[in-house]
């Protein structure tokens, strides 16, 4: 009968567990790229948890039934039901069991669990049909999930017999330990905390630090995830942006502005110029007309006057897309419109000197003494 549900058993986590887990994510295209995915390798030490409890009670059961291992049956049961509930460590004043610390890590697993799962279902199923914002719905989430875990586990201890008052102490020596040894922590998560409840970003922003350019993607108590426009994910501590500069290309509008500069020879006639840079933008599809393109003449160039073409976009995450593209229909134009685009000039200036020259007198001799052999070696070759 064992062996029979044991059998039954995997062939359920076959056609119906292992199936569900694989369609949860359908980006994943490789056969085994789940089996690193923490809900089946939680699923699988469960299945093995079960498959080993009823081996170890169908071997249980059949010591029982022969008298030789009856005996080593009854003080085996004894040794591991003194072992499990004898007291072990004080805590307060109560004393606590081997059993009891499994009982109490099992319902901590079972909050932890629980809180994920209640996050995932605030964001897919709750959420996700209020209209809120990407950013909305992330806060909500992660709050709800920090609040019941913490909840969560202050009524497990508390049921479990611990008295929160006893953890004062082991609360004022963690207090000096994240003020001497972790600071650093400390630091990551109070500057998570601000990020979360005061939102200078959110998730979904396209913001620039230092030299990265990305998307948020996910705000912790500790760190952020920004995705690169090469879809790179790079994990930064939340001080670099309470500390730093951060320019937020989406906080509070998206809408922003891009300075596209072009240059023309001298010569050009400035409105065909002023013209075509404007028909470049209106050809453009992620140009907005309202507010409309305008064209500002810098000034004169060295070798080129300097114009400069604003143009206001609503997605400044294709902004570099944008301008590559405004920089071919410019050139298009130019050439339709015979605008010449420059190129770097520069004009030489020759300094002339006396004429005639002015020998000093030992070349003039020098050159004297060499005419003069010239002269004799030419009249020796010619003759009589």
């Amino acid at each position: 009968m064992a062996a029979l549900l044991i059998w039954a058993i995997s062939v359920i986590a076959q056609r119906w567990m292992y199936p569900d887990i694989q369609q949860t994510d359908s980006s994943n295209t490789q056969p085994f790229a789940n089996y690193h995915d923490p809900r089946f390798i939680l699923f699988q030490i469960s299945l093995n948890l079960l498959r080993g409890i009823i081996v170890l009670t169908t071997l249980a059961y059949i010591s029982t039934q022969f008298p030789q291992t009856r005996h080593w049956n009854r003080q085996l049961r004894d040794v591991l039901i003194e072992s499990l509930t004898s007291d072990l460590f004080p805590l307060g004043n109560n004393v606590y069991s081997l059993l009891d610390l499994i009982i109490l890590i099992a319902l901590l697993v079972v909050v932890f669990t629980l809180a994920r799962s209640i996050k995932r279902m605030l964001r897919l199923r709750v959420l996700s049909i209020t209209g809120l914002s990407r950013a909305a719905q992330e806060t909500i989430a992660l709050i709800a999930n920090y609040g019941f875990v913490l909840i969560g586990t202050l009524v497990i201890l508390q049921v479990w017999g611990l008295d929160i008052s006893s953890l004062t102490v082991f609360a004022g020596v963690l207090g000096v330990g994240i003020g001497l040894g972790i600071q650093g922590i400390a630091k990551e998560f109070v500057s998570g905390l601000v990020l979360i409840f005061e939102r200078p970003i959110q998730v979904g922003d396209f913001v620039e630090v230092s030299d990265l350019m990305g998307t948020v993607e996910h705000i912790s108590v500790r760190s952020t995830e920004i995705a690169t426009l090469d879809r790179v994910s790079v994990i930064l501590p939340n001080s670099r942006f309470l500390e730093g500069e951060v320019v937020n290309w989406s906080h509070g509008n998206p809408i922003s502005r891009l300075h596209i500069p072009a240059g023309v020879a001298y010569g050009a006639n400035l409105e065909l110029v002023r013209e075509a840079l404007l028909n470049a933008a209106k050809q453009h599809s992620d140009v907005l007309s309202i507010p409309p393109p305008n064209v500002f003449f810098l000034g004169f160039g060295n070798s080129s006057l300097d114009f400069d073409l604003l143009v206001w976009i609503s997605e400044p995450r294709k902004q570099f897309q944008i301008k590559s593209d405004l920089y071919f229909l410019i050139y298009q134009q130019f050439q339709d419109k015979g605008i010449e685009i420059p190129f770097p000039q520069r004009d030489l200036h020759l300094r002339t000197g006396n004429f005639p020259l002015e020998l000093t007198q030992q070349l003039n001799q020098s050159l004297t003494q060499w005419f003069k052999k010239d002269a004799s070696d030419n009249g020796k070759n010619n003759g009589p």
